[in-house]
């Protein structure tokens, strides 16, 4: 097949963007969207999926549109395939034609934690872990993970529904990841790639190129195999849009659909990070630090795991910093409110861009929603240390920025331990994207912080749509994986100021001992039964 346009998509937890490219990747026309966020009590969050997608065709139609003003004729009937990348971790319950059941319970959501450490098992319990030891061993043989004891991932999230929504889970004909019901809404197919399917850990991912669901597994889990939907290799052609998603769209029915992903999976190849070991780091909603390893490990430790990736053969390095923007988004509504709504991200830039590196002392700490790498804790909360009376509204703003860098160290350390680049230098210099990247001030504090070279890719908040855009190419066979680094552009190099060393290898040192001395305290203070 020859594809003359494709259409990347990815919805993200704050809303979708969409774009057309080209066959060689470039992005001609993009449009995005916001979509709300409910927080409930007991550490939940859902979101509507039918306002995800009713928001996905809307920007698919503003960017056909802008697209056909700037090619001079209209793209829509030479989109050979489109492509779902979307914050997965979550279920989406669903009845066989489709209709979710229950809201989308997403990967922020706590609620299943309890029976999330029912199933991880009794006594005896390895050290250190919260598991039963014959239990991990079965887990990280074959799916080279485990149900993370907070209830985030979709384990915790199918056995909240089964126990607390009985009605919605009893209605329901599958279980679904969010890139997995994009999928399903777009084709009639309840079907997940590899990459996707992982995180309900009853998948045998010893063979990155055979991944199959394992019976053992799913018991151990508490998942009932009749919601789970079949498994396709990545980077594959699902099938054609239905009529009706077609018509929504605003496409024909002869384009294809590509086996949806995850957005690291797909931040990943947009940043051009596929080959083995080269790094990227992204700053979104949540942060992660991960790239391309040709094994399957687990640091049970850390809870740093590689696992299937999208890119096919290859395990990709999985971790997540739960709260990273969404701590500036929270700073914007919260703390720093009279910023113009239009310009907050700007503005609040240029005020902690007045406060010196290190921010006079003031350090931040960005567990607002618990953390997940390099602890999975999900008792631990935000807050500002070493304030005094002379601390200002930039000192605030900018220990913000500085303390989410300084837990993404903490994520690095974590990471270049588990890939072995434990000398000087690491794995060496991180492509940077997502909404975090568009800040020059960031990208220097994280170059400080991190001792490492930044990486800032062009357009960094269109990396998960390019990677999605480049995985359906690559299902077309327009594209090898091995062309897609020298297909994106890095806009600038930010390197570490020696000046700024010391103080921030002082500071650094001061985050990770409040997270020791304080770890109990928070334990105390937030109960499962208050989270």
């Amino acid at each position: 097949m020859s594809a003359r346009y494709v259409l990347g998509v990815d919805l993200g937890t704050s809303g979708p963007k969409v774009a057309l490219a080209d066959t060689r990747g470039t992005l001609l026309a993009h449009a995005k969207a916001a979509v709300p966020l409910r927080l409930l009590p007991g550490g939940g969050a859902e979101q509507d999926p039918q306002q995800w997608w009713s928001a996905i065709c809307a920007v698919t139609k503003e960017a056909l549109t802008d697209a056909a003003a700037r090619l001079g004729h209209d793209p829509a009937p030479g989109v050979a395939a489109v492509c779902f990348s979307a914050q997965w971790g979550g279920t989406v319950p669903v009845a066989a034609d489709g209709t979710p059941t229950h809201p989308a319970v997403i990967w922020m959501d706590a609620r299943g934690g309890p029976y999330s450490r029912a199933a991880a098992g009794h006594a005896p319990r390895l050290p250190g872990t919260g598991y039963n030891a014959r239990r991990l061993r079965a887990w990280l043989a074959k799916s080279g993970g485990a149900p993370t004891l907070t209830g985030k991932d979709p384990v915790g999230q199918a056995l909240f529904l089964k126990h607390q929504r009985p009605a919605a889970y009893r209605a329901a004909a599958y279980l679904l990841d969010v890139p997995e019901y994009l999928t399903f809404r777009a084709t009639g197919r309840a079907v997940a790639a590899y990459d996707t399917a992982v995180l309900r850990w009853c998948t045998d991912n010893r063979d990155p190129g055979a991944v199959h669901w394992d019976p053992a597994l799913m018991r151990q889990c508490g998942l009932d195999a009749r919601l789970l939907p079949d498994l396709v290799p990545p980077a594959s052609v699902v099938a054609p849009l239905t009529q009706a998603a077609a018509a929504e769209l605003g496409l024909s029915t002869s384009t294809v659909v590509v086996a949806g992903t995850g957005d690291t999976a797909a931040a990943a190849i947009g940043a051009g990070a596929v080959r083995d070991l080269d790094a990227h780091l992204y700053v979104g909603t949540s942060a992660w630090i991960s790239c391309h390893v040709p094994y399957k490990k687990t640091d049970v430790r850390t809870g740093v795991a590689s696992l299937p990736a999208a890119v096919p053969g290859r395990y990709w390095v999985a971790t997540v910093q739960d709260v990273a923007g969404k701590a500036v988004d929270w700073l914007i509504d919260n703390v720093l409110h009279d910023q113009r709504p239009d310009r907050a991200l700007e503005q609040l830039n240029a005020l902690a861009a007045t406060s010196p590196p290190g921010a006079r002392g003031v350090i931040f700490t960005p567990w607002l929603n618990g953390e997940r790498t390099p602890v999975d804790d999900s008792s631990l909360r935000g807050g500002w240390f070493n304030a005094d009376l002379s601390t200002d509204r930039a000192d605030l703003a900018r220990s913000v920025f500085e303390g989410i860098a300084y837990n993404t160290r903490w994520m690095l350390d974590a990471v270049e331990r588990f890939t072995g680049r434990t000398s000087p230098g690491g794995l060496g210099a991180l492509r940077f994207i997502g909404g975090g990247a568009s800040s020059p001030l960031w990208c220097q504090a994280m170059a400080d912080i991190l001792d490492r070279e930044i990486h800032q890719v062009a357009d960094p908040v269109l990396a998960n749509v390019r990677g999605a855009a480049l995985l359906a190419l690559a299902a077309l066979g327009e594209l090898t994986f091995d062309q897609m680094p020298d297909l994106v552009r890095v806009e600038r190099v930010y390197r570490p100021d020696p000046a700024n060393r010391a103080e921030y290898d002082r500071a650094y040192a001061a985050f990770r001992e409040l997270y020791r001395r304080n770890r109990r305290l928070y334990a105390r203070l937030n109960p499962p039964a208050r989270r």
